[in-house]
This record gives structure tokens, C-alpha cells and sequence, in this order.
């Protein structure tokens, strides 16, 4: 598309409930939202290692009417080592603003005061999806990576948790910050919450071997 018809057709874009809601849980996990004007407008940048590119493709068909081109694998280089990524971007649009501004405080993400209000039932799965695992064959417990987030932002985390979706969750201390847990005693109702939402090729996060009555941990 030319310029001119870039910016007609961006002027008829809108966010749907359905985005919105995706969009708050991939923030909390590994989307990031970039601005090259101040905070006038954001684009999202969404990428992920080769082996999830059933999964970027997937919300890449969430978002599909705000990327201009396809997801694309790209090279990447750390430390000596070498792998495939594959990344989308969305267009730039100030409806991004909103989130831009409550996810990002001098160019660093951080969890926004109101995400009791934000984190709906599709943004958690969407969360877990991009930073969840399971704990260990032997748990029913389940894990979120949260080691970006400081500590009092996961006590948000939790009391969001625990006050909108009944979980029973707590901190979890790594050596590189902390995890949010979520107990084996909350698993069948983390389940009932995330389970349709979960896309098959993560399905691996939450095995069938769990919807057993295992001993709960």
C-alpha cells in the first residue's frame, strides 16, 4: 500500500473486545508495545522462538487486520548462540495509546495499577500461554514467569488473582526474581478458567495426565 492508503485504511481500524482482552495478557507476558513519538501512538511487536510459531501465527490471526505483513523468521544471535525467531509487528495507532500508558512507565513495562479491571478470563489464558508452565509431573501446581515485574507488582498479580478468579497463588523466589505460583488446590478451577482458551499446540503447558486426581500439592 502507498502512504496515503496506509493511513485511510488505519483510520478505520478498532480494537475489539477480543483484542483488547488478548492483548492485556500478551502484554503481561512477552508483547511489548513501542512508540516512535512520544506515546502518540504504539505499534506491538509480538515474537517468539521457531518452536512456537503455531502459536505466533495464531495471534497473529487475532490482530491480522492491524499487520501489514505476515509473521517472518529472523535470526538471532546471544552470547555465541544462534536461533531462529519468528515476529510480527502491528501497524502504529493511537488505539494502542491506552495500553502504551498504563504498561509502561519510562520505557520500561510494568504492571498497571487497574489490571484488576484489564486481566479478563481470555487474558489470563493468553498470559499463561506466552509465560505459564507447569510445575513439575509430580504437581498440580502451575507457574507464570513473572521475573520481570518487581516484587509489589506481583502482589497486585496475586490479590487480581485471588479477588477475580478465586486462585490461590503466592511468590515464588528464582534466582533471577520471582514467579507466580498457583496452587495444585486451585488447579481444576485454572483449568475450567483457561482450558477452552488454550490453543493445541500449547496444550504440552497443561498435559492430560492432570485433569486426573492426582494428589493435590
Amino acid at each position: 500500500m502507498r502512504s496515503n492508503e496506509i493511513e485511510a485504511y488505519k483510520r478505520k481500524l478498532k480494537l475489539t473486545r477480543k483484542q483488547r482482552d488478548v492483548l492485556v495478557g500478551l502484554l503481561l507476558g512477552d508483547g511489548h508495545l513501542e512508540t516512535r513519538n512520544n506515546g502518540k501512538t504504539y505499534r506491538l511487536k509480538i515474537e517468539y522462538s521457531n518452536k512456537n510459531k503455531e502459536y505466533c501465527d495464531h495471534v497473529y490471526e487475532v490482530f491480522q487486520e492491524w499487520v501489514l505483513t505476515p509473521p517472518r523468521e529472523r535470526n538471532v544471535s546471544s552470547n555465541g548462540h544462534h536461533s531462529m525467531n519468528v515476529a510480527f509487528s502491528t501497524v502504529s495507532h493511537g488505539a494502542f495509546r491506552f495500553y502504551g500508558q498504563q504498561f509502561y512507565k519510562e520505557g520500561k513495562k510494568h504492571v498497571p495499577s487497574m489490571i484488576n479491571k484489564l486481566l479478563t478470563q481470555r487474558g489470563l489464558a493468553y498470559w499463561y500461554m506466552d509465560d505459564g508452565s507447569m510445575k513439575s509431573k509430580q504437581s498440580k501446581g502451575v507457574i507464570i514467569n513473572t521475573q520481570g515485574f518487581e516484587r509489589l507488582e506481583l502482589k497486585t498479580l496475586i490479590d487480581t488473582m485471588k479477588d477475580k478468579f478465586d486462585l490461590e497463588a503466592w511468590e515464588r523466589r528464582q534466582r533471577d526474581g520471582y514467579q507466580i505460583y498457583i496452587s495444585g488446590r486451585s488447579f481444576e478451577r485454572f483449568l475450567a478458567l483457561v482450558d477452552k482458551l488454550i490453543i493445541p499446540s500449547m496444550r504440552y503447558k497443561i498435559p492430560e495426565a492432570r485433569r486426573t486426581l492426582l494428589p493435590k500439592m
